[in-house]
């Protein structure tokens, strides 16, 4: 089970929304909504340790939780609802990737023609390669990135090389007006030289 955490709140802070708090007895009927940043180090110490507990293996009860960090099963389940409104996007599993028949994994670079720099034309790409990716569900993460001559990026699976080429071929047909050039990197899934498997639970123990 691997845990998503919503990447933007650890820039500088996370926002903690209120919403429909309820006034003074005089005001019952009216709610009010209002937000504030906190710091990340505003946050109590026991949330950084259940949050990089629940990143290791959130497949644990919040008894089991509890008895590691040394606190309340209560305690733990209150503090878990809060990481999971502002902290934690959401929770899946690491499959077997080759077990389930996906042999390819594909970092796809992708340099954008120099005229579509005008405010105009970047809304209308920016809006297909929405809509695109939308319909994509072998792509896993994509967006704008810097470095190497290259505008965007996306990671994807791949259940053999045909599979990733004709997924390739619909790219460039769907996209290749706007396309200057594609470069991707293959890892082979199944392979000897995938020393490192994809797992969060890496973070947790550098932390």
């Amino acid at each position: 089970m691997i845990l998503i955490l919503r990447r933007r709140k650890f820039s500088h802070g996370f926002r903690i929304i209120h919403a429909q708090s309820r006034t003074h007895a005089n005001h019952k009927n009216r709610n009010r909504q209002y937000s504030e940043w906190v710091d990340m180090r505003e946050l109590k110490f026991l949330d950084l340790r259940l949050l990089w507990e629940l990143v290791k293996d959130s497949r644990r009860s919040d008894r089991q939780l509890a008895k590691i960090l040394g606190t309340s099963q209560p305690t733990v389940t209150r503090r878990r609802g809060f990481l999971e409104r502002e902290l934690i996007d959401g929770y899946t599993a690491i499959p077997k990737w080759e077990k389930l028949g996906y042999e390819i994994f594909a970092m796809t670079f992708t340099k954008i023609k120099a005229d579509i720099a005008s405010k105009r034309r970047y809304d209308d790409v920016r809006k297909r390669g929405q809509e695109w990716l939308a319909s994509q569900h072998r792509v896993v993460m994509a967006g704008g990135c810097r470095g190497f001559g290259v505008d965007s990026f996306m990671m994807s699976f791949h259940k053999s090389y045909s599979d990733y080429d004709e997924f390739m071929r619909n790219y460039r047909l769907e996209l290749g007006d706007f396309i200057d050039d594609v470069q991707s990197v293959l890892v082979n899934l199944s392979g000897k030289e995938l020393i490192k498997p994809l797992n969060l639970k890496y973070l947790a123990e550098t932390r």
